[in-house]
């Protein structure tokens, strides 16, 4: 008998590689608009920028909606680029769904997890993860998806799992678990709502922020352990 019933996944960066997907996307927008080598020279202002409105989406200080541009706003004004921000968000929005990139061993995981409900949670735009998911092939894998443009409310707030347990019909947070690499959206939320969360931490990477997970794992297959069920994955 497994330890949990339901588990929650993140979807970027812990079954997704959402590095290679904006990789993917940055690049193709740019091409789009003519410059083809000039993701290389902004990438590290984008993902910057990109990360801190992340943040602030977490603390409730911007909607998903404004970040789509605001991050490309600030690019181009930082580095003196004359294009249009809406334009290329929505170019890049298009290419980002196509990344359906996957984290070594998140296929073998899912099939040896058979017994659990799984669901993904994630904070990101309906459109983007949708196709994303759907286009994956963990696409037949999960009973919900739950992409909190759709419900209002992101992780950590408590609302986003809320919406959660109405869509997957549950109750008992004793048997639910959260797995994501996030220690501040994952791994807080999870702790704010009650229920056992895993920290996905395959870099190894020191955690000085006072959020304790429950678990920590730095290859998928550890999961199974946890679960209570083990099986020869590398």
């Amino acid at each position: 008998m497994m330890k949990y019933d339901v588990i929650l996944f993140d979807a970027d960066d812990t079954l997704f590689d959402y590095g290679m997907a904006e990789s993917h996307a940055l690049s193709n927008a740019f091409l789009h608009v003519g410059m083809p080598t000039a993701a290389e020279d902004y990438a590290a202002s984008y993902q910057e920028i990109n990360h801190a409105l992340w943040r602030d989406l977490e603390q409730g200080k911007i909607s998903s909606a404004a970040l789509r541009v605001e991050r490309f706003n600030r690019l181009f004004a930082a580095n003196a680029l004359e294009l249009d921000p809406e334009a290329f968000s929505e170019a890049y929005l298009r290419f980002l769904g196509e990344g359906t990139f996957l984290i070594q061993g998140a296929i073998e995981l899912c099939e040896e997890l058979a017994g659990c409900r799984l669901a993904i949670i994630t904070n990101g735009i309906k459109e983007v993860q949708t196709s994303r998911i759907q286009g994956s092939p963990l696409s037949e894998t999960f009973e919900q998806i739950i992409i909190s443009e759709e419900a209002g409310c992101q992780k950590p707030e408590t609302g986003i799992f809320d919406y959660a347990f109405a869509k997957l019909g549950i109750s008992d947070r004793e048997k639910v678990l959260i797995v994501g690499d996030s220690l501040t959206s994952d791994i807080q939320g999870g702790i704010n709502y009650g229920i056992d969360t895993c920290w996905f931490n395959p870099l190894s990477k020191e955690n000085s922020s006072g959020v304790q997970p429950k678990y920590e794992i730095r290859v998928l297959s550890e999961l199974l352990d946890i679960v209570g069920k083990t099986a020869d994955l590398q």
